[in-house]
């Protein structure tokens, strides 16, 4: 399946960044977080991408043109450093078309931008390109079939420790309790979409109100409930926990890492 990434985000939280560089090119140790989300999809066999691209473009363009294999490959230097020879090999396998679908496009437009480069596909995965998960996707994407709806989307309980309180008529407070434990659920990304979502959707709208809704109504839209770890990438703290975890070898999102295959902990 193809899988489009949204990359047109600027990052305005996250300080020291968002002046440089855009929000998917924001660093998880040596490689930015838009490449670990590809490392994620490529490890399920999904490594033909497209990127519907947005603030500092060239950026994301310069980087993948001009890809350093040796920075998290092993690799063997002879001759004086003259000669390199590969012992492994990140992308070699992967198509990524770069798509410009402007500055200022809502979720919805960029989709509808990319929609000439998934013709043919019956069904094609999407993606924002801030989050990270280890999500199983050969389960979330054997429900989805199953459910033969025409799109899905994965919800997840923030990780947040916020509390949400319920708040009577006259003002007086009559629960509370973490958000955690409350049947609040986020939107967490990682779409499974058929083609006739392009049915649902009109210039100027974005992904999840109107085309969502008019899903919805027809019954048509499966939000499939996730236990595990996810992490969107909003802020400064954020991204520092992110690379905590990295520097500390403890990253769910590195599926690719992982031996044998871990059990799924989702619930259609």
């Amino acid at each position: 399946m193809k899988v489009v990434l949204f990359c047109g985000g600027e990052g305005l939280r996250l300080r020291d960044y968002s002046d440089t560089l855009p929000k998917p090119m924001v660093p998880i140790g040596d490689r930015p977080i838009l490449w670990h989300l590809m490392k994620y999809y490529a490890y399920f066999g999904h490594t033909d991408f497209i990127l519907a691209l947005g603030y500092r473009s060239e950026v994301i363009k310069d980087y993948f043109f001009n890809y350093k294999e040796w920075l998290t490959n092993d690799f063997v230097l002879s001759e004086g450093g003259r000669t390199m020879q590969l012992l492994g090999s990140d992308i070699d396998d992967w198509q990524i078309t770069f798509v410009d679908t402007g500055f200022q496009s809502t979720i919805g437009e960029r989709l509808m931008a990319v929609e000439p480069y998934l013709a043919g596909e019956e069904v094609f995965l999407a993606n924002y390109a801030d989050g990270l998960s280890d999500l199983w996707l050969p389960d979330y994407l054997r429900v989805f079939e199953q459910s033969r709806k025409l799109a899905a989307f994965v919800v997840v309980h923030s990780p947040q420790s916020f509390h949400v309180a319920r708040v009577g008529d006259d003002g007086s407070c009559i629960g509370i309790e973490p958000l955690a434990d409350s049947d609040i659920w986020l939107n967490a990304g990682f779409f499974a979409l058929r083609q006739e979502i392009f049915k649902y959707m009109r210039r100027g709208e974005d992904l999840v109100v109107e085309p969502f809704e008019r899903l919805i109504q027809e019954r048509q839209l499966l939000a499939y409930r996730y236990g595990g770890f996810w992490q969107a990438m909003d802020t400064f703290k954020d991204r520092q926990a992110l690379e905590a975890r990295h520097r500390g070898g403890d990253a769910p999102w590195q599926v690719w890492s992982q031996l044998p295959p871990r059990a799924s902990s989702a619930s259609g």
